[in-house]
């Protein structure tokens, strides 16, 4: 049985819909329909609530019952040890990334990641269609999507990797200051997957 037939008859015993299940975990319906038709998988913090809501355990929800690392690391980075002393470009500051992350997985496949989507939640969708009607109302611009352009604005300096260790596949966001990575539950192949709400796309490798 697969991850996303274990959740949904997990989901069904407890009595919710997906729509229910959603609102307990405060992210979209559409992220519950993928993980359970296997087209995606939840990160660590989501499981984990998943586990809680239904009464189930974490390995039941694993595909093959082994333990999962649940373990999340972050650490600091400064970008100017690998640059000049002079204001970084946006691509100077990538390089150094992909420079960092070398060193940190030596010898493993390092998959880059580009967001092509950031879903918003049913009470963000709420929120952008009274903003855009109220411009409207006035005389403004009709200010339709605000809530995803600023979610895309608040993550122009972060990058994304998948890291294909021998036994683990890992997840990793690089900010301007800091590294962080956690292991997933289940092994992405996909081209575009979603993580949480947003929506990633491979685009090539790290050398």
């Amino acid at each position: 049985m697969t991850f996303g037939e274990k959740l949904k008859n997990a989901r069904l015993e407890a009595g919710y819909t997906q729509e229910e299940l959603a609102s307990r975990l405060t992210i979209s319906r559409a992220a519950i329909a993928k993980w359970e038709s296997d087209r995606g998988m939840p990160d660590v913090a989501n499981l984990k609530a998943l586990a809680v809501v239904l009464n189930v355990s974490i390995d039941y929800l694993l595909d093959d019952g082994n333990p999962i690392d649940l373990s999340v690391t972050k650490k600091a980075i400064d970008l100017r040890k690998y640059g000049d002393q002079g204001r970084l470009s946006r691509l100077k500051k990538v390089r150094i990334k992909e420079k960092i992350i070398r060193e940190e997985f030596p010898g493993v496949q390092i998959i880059r990641l580009t967001v092509t989507k950031i879903k918003n939640s049913k009470r963000e969708t709420v929120v952008d269609l009274i903003i855009g009607w109220f411009a409207l109302l006035f005389g403004g611009i009709p200010l339709f999507g605000t809530q995803e352009m600023g979610k895309m604005i608040n993550i122009l300096d972060h990058q994304y990797y998948l890291v294909n260790e021998e036994k683990r596949q890992l997840f990793v966001l690089m900010t301007d200051e800091f590294f962080i990575n956690r292991a997933l539950t289940g092994k992405i192949s996909e081209k575009k997957f979603t993580i949480e709400d947003i929506e990633f796309q491979t685009v090539g490798e790290v050398e």
